[in-house]
C-alpha cells in the first residue's frame, strides 16, 4: 500500500469519501445521474461525517449530487413502483433546513406519496417491488423506513411512525427463524416464488447484506422514535436479540461475517465486505445505545469487526482506498444464487456502510 494510513476510524472515514469525491463528479457517481439507494446509501455515509467532522465540503458534495436531479420546482424522475427510490430522500431533509429551498421539501414530499400508493400485502406489509408481488424484503425495512422517521419528525405526520413499526413487526412475525435468531432475506405472502417454503414463504437463507440493512434500520429507528412512543421497547429488544444472533455468527479469524451468514463452514461461501460493514456499526450502535446484552463482548466483537475491515483495505496508485469483495445487488433466492454472485471493488453501498461503520466506531476508539 502506498502513502500514510489512516489511524482512527474517523480518519478512515474521510479517507473513504475523499477518494469516491477524486474519482467522481457528484453527478457523476454510478449509476451516473440517476436518484437511486446506491448513491444514497454513500452519500448518506458521508452526511454522519460531515455531521461528526463539520467538513462544509462533504454537504455541498451532497447538494451537488441532489441539485443534479431535483429542480427548482422539486420535479424529479426516480422510479415509482419501489421501496428503493426512497432511500436517497434522506438526503434532502438536511439541505431543506441548511438552505430553507422549498424544492428539497416538494420532493421529499413526492417519495412519501410513493408509500401512499405502494402495493401491500393482506396485513399492510409494503411489497418491494411492484415486480416482486406479495413480497417483503429486509432491504426495504431501511429503504423506506428511516426516511418516514425522518419525514414524520420533520413535517409532523405522526401516523408514519406507526406504518414503520407495523412493518419491522411484521419481517419478525414471518422472516425471523427463532433458531438462529436472523432473518430470512424475503417473504412470499403468496407462495408462488421458486425460493419460496411452502410452509412459511420465507427465502431459504441468511444474506449478509439484507440482514445488514435490517440492522441499519432498527439502530436508526431508535435514534429517531421519541422517547415517549410505546413501540420502542418492543424495537430495542429486537435490536438487543439481534446483535448478540450476529456476534455468534462473526468468523473469529477475519472478524468478518459470510455472505451467507450462517454457512461460514462451506467451502464456496465467502467473506462479503458490506455486510460485515453493517454489523460493525449495527453492533457499536447497540452498544453506544445501552442495549447490548454482553456490552464488553459486544464492544470487542465491533473492534474485531472493524480491525478486520481496516486489514481488507486496499489502495489505488493514487492512494485512494478501495474496498473489495462487496457482493453486487442480489435478489432473494437458494444459497447458490448467493455464493456464485459477482464480487466487486468500490460499490456505493459498500463504501457508504463502510463510512456508516466508522463514524459509528470512532467511540469504541477514544483518544488516547
Amino acid at each position: 500500500m502506498i502513502g500514510s494510513l489512516p489511524k482512527t476510524p474517523m480518519e478512515w472515514a474521510r479517507k473513504a469519501c475523499d477518494s469516491l469525491m477524486d474519482t467522481y463528479q457528484a453527478g457523476e457517481l454510478p449509476p451516473a445521474h440517476r436518484w437511486h439507494y446506491h448513491q444514497g446509501v454513500f452519500l448518506c455515509g458521508m452526511e454522519l461525517l460531515w455531521q461528526a467532522a463539520g467538513e462544509e465540503r462533504y454537504i455541498e458534495y451532497i447538494q451537488a449530487y441532489v441539485d443534479d436531479l431535483v429542480d427548482e420546482y422539486g420535479n424529479f424522475y426516480f422510479a415509482r413502483d419501489e421501496l428503493d427510490a426512497v432511500q436517497a430522500g434522506l438526503l434532502l431533509f438536511s439541505l431543506h433546513e441548511r438552505t430553507g429551498k422549498e424544492k428539497y421539501k416538494i420532493a421529499a414530499e413526492k417519495l412519501r406519496n410513493l408509500l401512499r400508493t405502494v402495493n401491500r400485502t393482506s396485513e399492510g406489509g409494503y411489497w418491494h417491488k411492484d415486480k416482486y408481488p406479495y413480497q417483503m424484503w429486509l432491504d426495504g425495512l431501511y429503504m423506506a423506513g428511516v426516511f418516514s422517521l425522518k419525514y414524520a419528525n420533520v413535517y409532523g405526520e405522526e401516523e408514519l411512525r406507526q406504518s414503520v413499526l407495523h412493518q419491522e413487526k411484521l419481517m419478525r412475525k414471518y422472516m425471523k427463524d427463532e433458531a438462529t435468531g436472523l432473518l430470512y432475506h424475503a417473504w412470499d405472502e403468496s407462495r408462488r416464488m421458486p425460493w419460496a417454503d411452502k410452509d412459511t414463504g420465507c427465502s431459504p437463507e441468511f444474506w449478509s447484506r439484507s440482514l445488514g440493512w435490517y440492522g441499519l434500520a432498527l439502530s436508526q429507528f431508535l435514534d429517531l422514535l421519541p422517547a415517549e412512543e410505546p413501540g420502542q421497547p418492543e424495537l430495542a429488544a429486537a435490536l438487543s436479540e439481534f446483535v448478540q444472533a450476529l456476534i455468534r455468527y462473526q468468523d473469529p479469524v477475519s472478524g468478518l461475517w459470510y455472505q451467507v451468514v450462517d454457512k461460514g463452514a462451506e467451502p464456496d461461501n465467502w467473506l462479503e465486505t458490506s455486510g460485515s460493514c453493517l454489523f460493525v456499526y449495527t453492533i457499536a450502535k447497540a452498544v453506544k445505545l445501552g442495549l447490548a446484552t454482553d456490552e464488553a463482548g459486544a464492544m470487542a466483537a465491533a473492534r474485531k469487526g472493524y480491525e478486520g475491515l481496516i486489514r481488507v483495505l486496499q489502495q489505488d496508485e493514487q492512494g485512494r482506498l478501495i474496498l473489495p469483495d462487496i457482493c453486487i445487488g442480489t435478489s432473494a433466492g437458494d444459497y447458490e444464487n448467493y455464493v456464485t454472485r459477482p464480487k466487486v471493488s468500490n460499490d456505493l453501498h459498500g463504501v457508504g456502510a463502510l463510512v456508516m461503520a466508522c463514524v459509528e466506531m470512532q467511540s469504541l476508539y477514544p483518544a488516547d
